[in-house]
């Protein structure tokens, strides 16, 4: 069965733009990402959108769904009244490219800033040694597939642009958390998550967490854990006290 949605769609460039209207048919079972193709192929050939895989695992397909940073490709139409308006717009956080695709090279130049593994000296591959407790831990961060929908929408950098320079972003403290957790990693980042990272920016608002379509736990399981690293390195006495006795 079909019928016919109102959509708003953001159209526009890197010196301004406007909602444009649209009305669509709709099918069954379709997506956000579907319509997007129809209006494409019927009535905006010329409407940008950036997209990949068509299943939730290449995260190229953000933007913003009536205001709530999603996945067209895993937004199914059936959330959505057949007499709503569906707005469509480009995340806000980064800069726009062209219609609904936007700059996000922010984030590939905060992963540069991220300390590689780095393993144990004489330590060769194939010679790691794991608990699979610790293997389990860091494999919920590894399901992350930089949709960037969590740095879109945490507030620090959303609202704040003059804080990109200093803050990561909860996608590259997660990554940051996920080596200092390793058991084999000898980086110590606890130090450089805090000083050149930004991690005492975030207020563990869960955003990100909120947004992340493959339900990894970012603020529980790795902003917090590794907050509290930082909290006993700068002042749990105890370890302030083994710090003066070192230096002696």
């Amino acid at each position: 069965m079909s019928y016919k949605a109102n959509f708003r769609v953001w159209r526009g460039d890197d010196e301004g733009g406007e909602l444009t209207d649209f009305v669509v048919e709709v099918n069954e079972g379709e997506v956000v990402l579907d319509i997007i193709h129809r209006l494409q192929a019927t009535q905006a050939p010329d409407l940008a959108v950036r997209w990949n895989c068509k299943a939730g695992k290449c995260g190229s397909c953000s933007a913003e769904i009536n205001g709530r940073p999603r996945l067209l490709c895993m937004t199914r139409m059936s959330t959505f009244t057949e007499d709503e308006t569906i707005t469509v717009t480009p995340l806000r956080t980064f800069p726009v490219i062209r219609d609904l695709v936007t700059d996000v090279s922010y984030n590939y130049t905060k992963a540069r800033e991220v300390p590689s593994f780095k393993p144990p000296e004489g330590l060769k591959p194939g010679e790691y040694r794991m608990q699979q407790v610790d293997v389990e831990r860091s494999q919920e961060f590894r399901k992350c597939i930089e949709c960037f929908l969590c740095q879109n929408t945490c507030h620090v950098v959303r609202d704040h642009e003059e804080n990109k320079q200093s803050f990561s972003g909860p996608r590259f403290l997660m990554r940051i958390s996920e080596l200092e957790m390793h058991p084999l990693d000898t980086e110590d980042r606890v130090e450089t998550a805090q000083a050149d990272h930004g991690l005492g920016f975030c207020n563990i608002t869960k955003c990100c967490t909120d947004v992340c379509p493959e339900h990894i736990q970012i603020t529980d399981n790795a902003l917090i854990p590794l907050k509290e690293r930082v909290a006993d390195r700068r002042y749990d006495p105890l370890q302030h006290l083994f710090r003066r006795i070192r230096k002696k």
